[in-house]
């Protein structure tokens, strides 16, 4: 009979009166690869957060037993004394170090206080091995892609003897072929006996790998599921999670497409850092009123460069090219510049870029059109709470209300707030970099409509993500980046995963 590692039961934490947990059971296995999914709000981070310490004992409510031991953890470092380790899906690596001294950070190699290099640098070359990486121990973390650094992050947590890896969202940010990297990497945990909790939006990659479903909602557990004993579909967890049946899940539209509204032309930018490399190469662009367009592409390819370097040069130097505007060229060289010309851009980071964490709903929420709201440049706070409210109740943010700070909602409750900063702009185009990246698709579906309704009123929509079905099932036409530089366009009739796969991988793009 296999062993039970983990188990919590009647797990309840509350946030200023709000119930984050009000009753949830999670059990275990040895050995056991254990996704726990749910809409963005239902608990999963928080329940996490309990177990690795994050949150101390004695501000929850339930019992945490792990190894046979009842386990009153008072912060991260008991937990990490047990082997729960935690990765959370803000990688928390130091860019400018290195791969060593990161994975030895707070834990380091040392004999009568004195670092011994040399030690740390042959566990870094073993622990490296482990998880498949060939880079030197001194490779600075910021040298790195996401992937890799991804991969890092489980070496670090190797070092400390793990016996349970959490991992929230460990996929969010990676392409296909890092995800399936990082998947193979859990497989050969599993086989070395090291039990794993996965929490996940992508149910297609749950399904790859996990041996037990635990599903929450509204702070719940609702089911408890044996991916051995039965065929789980992806649509039975859906409804578990949503607590209804999605038939789509995309919305339905009938496009409307008229003229075109928004130009670039010959669009060339070249890295941040070197000058001497080209990021983007002349690429021309071009959307419709009522149209949205997707761009596809790996990462790396320059999508989000692209779009940055336009919404006022955010991204970029030696930045070339022309931005038309109903047929005249228009000057988007500052953010203020691109937002009064009536361009918006919501971008991939919501937490770094996108908000203000700090702040209220109401101020995020305002703060792309503050003279909307004001008067002789005083902010009329009663105005301020009824369009706030309004974007709230329209875009159906889950909060007790507009004062709630925004670093204590969902993930997909963050992203409506993004898009009711930019919405309240009033832009004529919305470039949308990884809308829905890292939010459950009860919230993704909710985005999607909002998405569509800005379509059907005219507003000319760019659309940027790596899930080429969220492209097929939303888009009017999509183009290829490959390498900085256009390689294929497709109507929404037309394209597949497949042609689109094809054109990047033929595309010989130097």
């Amino acid at each position: 009979m296999t062993e039970t590692i983990l188990e919590m039961r009647g797990m309840k934490k509350s946030f200023h009166g709000v119930h984050a947990l009000s009753d949830v059971n999670l059990t275990v296995q040895a050995g056991q690869i254990h996704a726990i999914v749910g809409e963005n709000g239902a608990g999963k981070s928080t329940l996490m957060k309990v177990l690795s310490g994050v949150y101390p004992h004695g501000d929850y409510e339930g019992t945490i037993r792990f190894l046979g031991e009842d386990c009153r953890f008072r912060g991260i470092s008991d937990s990490e004394e047990k082997g729960i380790i935690i990765i959370h899906q803000e990688l928390a690596l130091v860019p400018l170090l290195s791969i060593a001294e990161n994975i030895f950070l707070g834990n380091e190699q040392a004999h009568r206080g004195v670092i011994d290099w040399t030690t740390s640098f042959l566990k870094t070359q073993e622990l490296l091995k482990k998880v498949g990486l060939r880079e030197s121990p001194n490779t600075l973390i910021t040298n790195l892609g996401v992937g890799k650094q991804q991969l890092i992050e489980i070496a670090k947590a190797l070092s400390k003897q793990v016996k349970l890896l959490i991992l929230d969202e460990p996929t969010a940010s990676l392409n296909e072929t890092d995800s399936d990297a990082l998947l193979e990497l859990l497989l050969e945990l599993k086989r070395q006996g090291i039990a794993c909790i996965l929490i996940s939006h992508k149910l297609n990659e749950i399904a790859k790998v996990a041996d037990a479903i635990t599903v929450l909602r509204d702070g719940a557990t609702v089911a408890s599921l044996d991916c051995h004993a039965e065929a789980i579909s992806e649509d039975r967890v859906i409804q578990h999670m949503v607590g209804r049946e999605m038939a789509d899940r995309y919305p339905k539209r009938t496009p409307n497409i008229g003229e075109t509204v928004f130009e670039v032309k010959n669009w060339r930018v070249h890295h941040q850092e070197h000058a001497d490399r080209e990021v983007i190469k002349g690429v021309d662009l071009h959307v419709k009123r009522g149209e949205i367009v997707g761009i596809a592409g790996l990462m790396g390819a320059g999508r989000t460069e692209l779009a940055m370097s336009i919404f006022g040069r955010t991204y970029g130097q030696g930045i070339s090219g022309q931005v038309f505007l109903h047929g005249k060229e228009i000057d988007t060289r500052t953010v203020q510049k691109a937002i009064d010309h009536g361009i918006a851009y919501v971008t991939e980071d919501r937490k770094g870029y996108g908000l203000v964490l700090d702040e209220t709903i109401a101020w995020n929420t305002t703060l792309a059109n503050l003279q909307a709201i004001s008067s002789n440049s005083v902010i009329d706070e009663g105005r301020e709470f009824k369009v706030a409210e309004n974007f709230r109740r329209t875009l159906n943010i889950r909060s007790p209300d507009v004062y709630a700070r925004t670093v204590n909602l969902s993930g997909g409750n963050q992203q409506k707030v993004v898009l009711s900063k930019w919405l309240f702009s009033n832009p004529e185009v919305l470039i949308l970099d990884e809308p829905t990246r890292g939010i459950d698709v009860g919230a993704k579906y909710e985005i999607y409509t909002i998405i569509a309704q800005l379509a059907s009123e005219g507003k000319c929509v760019l659309m940027i993500s790596s899930e080429m079905p969220e492209l097929l099932g939303m888009c009017d036409r999509i183009c290829v980046l490959n390498e900085g530089t256009f390689v294929a366009e497709f109507s929404a009739s037309e394209a597949t995963q497949e042609k689109i796969m094809r054109s990047i991988v033929t595309s010989g793009v130097n």
